[in-house]
């Protein structure tokens, strides 16, 4: 289906996740129409995202704070720190794994979420959960599973699209602090999209004022969805 002729819904608005005391409401292509991740390859080109089953675009009536990005993966470089952490994570293994619930990838999530969001609404995850949350019916999604040896420690969640990787969620061990675990799984991806001859690492959204999307910042050079195009800063 071509893009320009998709019926958008918007959503009421809603309290913002990012930033205090803001509303927030999203574009939605139309809930009749069936998902699939032909018409999400197209989609995420035009800063859309995915969440569960659900796709959607920020489109808040008084904030545009909400910018779609993009790592081209061919013109990544490596920063030092980036550099001293995959050689510091060098004794790890990882490997691609199918997308499904499994209690070991269930208990590492709920430690993740309740270091890292006990106060908030993904607080005490249950199992359906997990499997709303990470993949969807239609869409192609596999698991970076990271190990020490036997031990998970992270699982880097992707979506395959047809011009990238699309880095969905990552959860990892809260008390492996000294790895910088979040920052080793985005660097696996940009080597599987290499990997996969994949073009873009997309990231989500990135809001300068939010303290949580600032370590995107330390991927360079990052591109940015505006005015319906694609520019590198």
């Amino acid at each position: 289906m071509n893009t320009h002729r998709l019926p958008l819904f918007l959503t009421v608005e809603h309290e913002c996740g990012y930033l205090p005391d803001h509303r927030a409401a999203n574009l939605v292509p139309d809930p009749q129409l069936p998902m699939t991740m032909s018409l999400y390859s197209q989609l995420i080109q035009h800063g859309y995202r995915r969440s569960g089953n659900h796709v959607y675009r920020p489109h808040c009536p008084r904030c545009k704070a909400c910018i779609a990005c993009r790592i081209p993966v061919k013109a990544f470089h490596h920063s030092r720190n980036q550099r001293r952490c995959y050689q510091r994570n060098r004794d790890l293994s990882s490997r691609i794994v199918n997308a499904v619930y499994r209690d070991e990838y269930f208990n590492l999530y709920q430690q993740y979420l309740h270091a890292r969001h006990h106060d908030g609404s993904m607080a005490n995850p249950e199992k359906a959960d997990f499997e709303q949350f990470l993949y969807a019916d239609w869409s192609d999604t596999m698991f970076i599973e990271v190990r020490d040896n036997k031990r998970l420690l992270a699982i880097a969640v992707c979506d395959i699209t047809r011009s990238g990787l699309s880095a969905v969620y990552t959860f990892f061990d809260p008390e492996e602090k000294q790895r910088s675990l979040g920052t080793y799984c985005i660097l696996l991806e940009i080597e599987q999209c290499k990997k996969m001859q994949l073009d873009y690492l997309y990231m989500g959204y990135w809001i300068e004022n939010c303290q949580k999307m600032h370590y995107k910042n330390k991927f360079k050079p990052m591109m940015f969805y505006h005015n319906n195009g694609w520019v590198i800063k």
